[in-house]
């Protein structure tokens, strides 16, 4: 027969992993099994975003938008020194986030906000996908999925927007060295809140998760290219899902 727990045995529960890089240590709260499988696949879910991190530079800054957890905020952060203005609108997730920033002793290096990014400033709700640390797929402001196709909401919790362009124009957060944008969906409704952003030379690079299924982001290429910014197709198509339901979803890395 079970014991139920009491509240102090409770209290005293905290899950965590650990990940080593060349002498670095990097811890994750792992309160359930989303959170736990997003360490799991750190190196093997998205092998070009850490690639990608890799050639970040000390105190350079990276703008995570989409940050989840933080799984990416926290590695570059950690092992590479640069500092994040990460923006996470999902209360579950926000709250892992900040513990992670807090456990690895980063809140001087890393700033998170509960906030969504888009192409408007304003407040409307986020429409959860699930209620639940580590899920993603939600929406902001529509209620629709990934590929932008109409799903209903059991939940949905009240939500802040800025655009990119703004915040860093009033101060709130410095002009990025490097930008990631993973969204469900409304990258594009991202980028064009960062027009000013993306068409300053100062900006090396942005790695944006697209789905080729969809026009919006089909022309996210197209308008990226007017930026001045080029890509491998060799690392698109390793990056590119080619079955599943998230077949022809994958991430570019735009640089320049």
């Amino acid at each position: 027969m079970q014991t139920a727990l009491t509240l102090e045995q409770y209290e005293t529960m905290d899950p965590q992993r650990c990940v080593r890089d060349r002498g670095v240590e990097v811890i994750y709260a792992t309160p359930n099994v989303a959170t736990e499988w997003r360490v799991d696949t750190l190196f093997s879910k998205e092998p070009e975003t850490i690639e990608w991190i890799a050639g970040f530079q000390a105190d350079e800054v990276l703008i995570d938008v989409g940050a989840n957890v933080g799984i990416y905020t926290i590695w570059a952060a950690k092992t590479r020194g640069v500092r994040v203005y990460a923006f996470e609108p999902e209360s579950q997730n926000y709250a892992v986030l900040y513990k992670n920033i807090v456990l690895n002793q980063l809140s001087k290096q890393v700033v998170a906000y509960c906030a969504a990014l888009t192409d408007e400033a304003g407040y409307s709700l986020l429409h959860l996908n699930q209620f639940q640390a580590g899920r993603s797929n939600h929406s902001y402001g529509e209620k629709v999925d990934y590929q932008l196709e109409y799903r209903d909401s059991e939940v949905s919790q009240g939500c802040v927007a800025a655009t990119l362009d703004s915040l860093v124009k009033t101060g709130v957060v410095p002009m990025p060295d490097h930008i990631k944008i993973d969204v469900d969906g409304f990258e594009h409704k991202v980028l064009t809140g960062s027009a000013s952003i993306l068409a300053d030379r100062h900006l090396r690079s942005v790695l944006i998760e697209i789905n080729t299924n969809l026009e919006q982001h089909r022309k996210i290429v197209t308008d990226m290219r007017a930026y001045g910014f080029t890509y491998s197709e060799e690392q698109v198509a390793r990056a590119l899902r080619t079955e599943g339901p998230f077949s022809g979803i994958g991430n570019y890395v735009f640089s320049r």
